[in-house]
């Protein structure tokens, strides 16, 4: 079964690849043409603020509350049932959806006031952040219909195609840049088209998908009121727990939006780079291991359950640990190569680097907290996610009020960084106090092995990178070739030294005792 699981994780992984790489071309593309100025700063918000409603809403509250129902469906019930459940949530969710996107667009000056107030003072940042908001709040209807269709192929084990979707964003992102924007008065509001553009791509391409597995939905309001109910009673604490990371970088945006101009953008690409392996393998593990969790839970295997979390958490530190490792070293280079070209300075980069660095310490909290999370979610209990995100969304506000005045933008991503890792090691201890989750044996030997593992592989990159100084003078050739260098010579030698240390590849594929 983990090897299925496994498999499952490298297709979503490899499809989540994709769509990062191209995320950042994207955010090349963004960082030539626009700079970390006023025109990128506006447009982040007024993405930022559908956006997160989509992680909280969609990726967030609804994911972690339909699929552990609908596996339950799928398991006990009925083809007719499971149809009858699929068209009364399609049409519950798109009336909501309909109220929600109506609202965001009639109060837009409103909503930047409340998520960018530093933007108040400033009239010109704040009337084109409102129109801009305009154009770009009805992704969150088209977005999160696509993870509802993106739910019910997940369930049915059909991950790649979820996964491949947000390519489209990326592509209308780019298209608009670099066709649209020079036709526009106000350059900046074609980024808010491709944003529109986008949520249209992405729900149309899952049609033919639905109707092949004959899921398509068909809304209907008095299908199967009780299945909704109980998807609604998971997914209101849901809502907050499993999207304690966006409410924190939300808080972030807000707070910078009183800092100097181009805060914002620093810390949005620094972001975007620590969502490369956070999507590429977190997000695809957590996405992946829900299901299975729910339908080891539906099945009563307590044991299996229970392995199966230690298996994915192993792969977690395996990975997430040489990843933030090699961020950090690497932050100043990998911001020069992929943005530091006409409008995005030196300083910029220098400024990034900062908040990149302090993001990269948070990286293996922030996949933990969607694993471990999903250890609740899949059991259908919600409570104490939603106590644990409260503490964790105080402590960060606390830590940013700390960290701000001496590290300003830095410190709101650090904060952000603290408070991950303190909402992860509450989740866990939870998790072991109640025996639904026992830590197998060997984790002593397995971590000490991965630590030697990475301080290896993270002295010879720093070594290697040198200077930063010498990237800015060097050719976009010289960048990718010596930034390509490090990158994969910090991956040789970490599996290298890992197999020589006896980590044992074949037996990561499965839930044993030791590794």
């Amino acid at each position: 079964m983990s090897l299925k699981i496994l498999k499952s994780t490298f297709t979503v992984s490899g499809m989540t690849g994709i769509s990062r790489v191209l995320g950042l071309i994207r955010d090349v593309v963004l960082a030539r043409y626009f700079g970390a100025g006023l025109g990128l700063d506006v447009f982040i918000v007024a993405f930022r603020i559908p956006n997160f409603l989509r992680r909280l809403f969609a990726e967030g509250g609804f994911q972690q509350a339909f699929v552990p129902i609908l596996t339950e469906y799928k398991e006990h019930r009925t083809e007719e049932e499971v149809k009858a459940l699929v068209d009364q949530t399609s049409a519950t969710l798109g009336l909501v959806l309909l109220v929600i996107t109506f609202l965001g667009i009639v109060l837009s000056s409103f909503l930047i006031s409340i998520f960018a107030p530093g933007f108040i003072d400033d009239i010109d940042k704040h009337l084109l952040a409102s129109e801009l908001l305009k154009i770009t709040f009805p992704y969150i209807f088209f977005i999160s219909l696509t993870a509802f269709a993106a739910s019910i192929l997940n369930t049915y084990k059909q991950f790649a195609i979820p996964a491949f979707t947000p390519v489209l964003l990326n592509f209308s992102l780019i298209a608009c840049a670099i066709w649209l924007a020079p036709h526009m008065e106000t350059p900046v509001k074609a980024l808010a088209w491709g944003v529109f553009i986008a949520g249209i791509m992405q729900l149309l391409f899952q049609f033919p998908f639905l109707l092949r597995l004959r899921l398509f939905p068909r809304p209907r309001l008095n299908s199967d009121r009780e299945g909704v109910k109980r998807i609604m009673k998971l997914m209101l604490p849901v809502l907050f727990a499993v999207s304690i990371v966006q409410i924190n970088l939300l808080i972030d945006t807000v707070i910078a939006s009183f800092l100097t101009t181009g805060s914002i953008s620093w810390l949005y690409f620094s972001d975007r780079l620590v969502e490369f392996p956070l999507g590429v393998f977190g997000i695809a593990l957590a996405t992946v291991i829900l299901p299975n969790l729910s339908e080891k839970h539906a099945q009563g295997s307590s044991k299996q359950f229970s392995n199966m979390l230690d298996w994915a958490l192993r792969w977690v530190f395996l990975i997430a640990l040489p990843a933030a490792i090699g961020l950090a070293v690497l932050a100043g280079p990998m911001l020069t190569t992929l943005f530091q070209y006409d409008e995005f300075t030196t300083y910029d980069v220098l400024m990034a680097s900062q908040s990149l660095m302090a993001y990269s310490v948070g990286l293996p909290a922030f996949i933990l907290v969607k694993i471990l999370a999903s250890g609740f979610f899949s059991r259908q209990d919600t409570k104490i996610p939603v106590k644990i995100g409260a503490i964790a969304m105080l402590a960060n506000i606390v830590f940013n009020v700390i960290l701000v005045f001496p590290l300003a933008h830095a410190g709101l991503a650090l904060a952000t960084s603290l408070s991950a890792y303190l909402q992860a090691y509450l989740l866990y201890r939870i998790l072991k106090k109640d025996q639904v989750y026992t830590v197998q044996k060997g984790w002593a030997v397995y971590l000490f092995k991965v630590l030697i593992g990475v301080v290896l592989m993270g002295s010879i990159v720093l070594f290697g990178a040198g200077e930063l100084a010498q990237w800015f003078d060097w050719s976009l050739t010289n960048r990718v070739f010596f930034l390509t260098l490090w990158v994969l010579s910090g991956v040789v030698v970490y599996v290298l030294v890992m197999t020589l240390l006896g980590i044992r590849w074949r037996n990561m594929t499965a839930p044993v005792s030791s590794v």
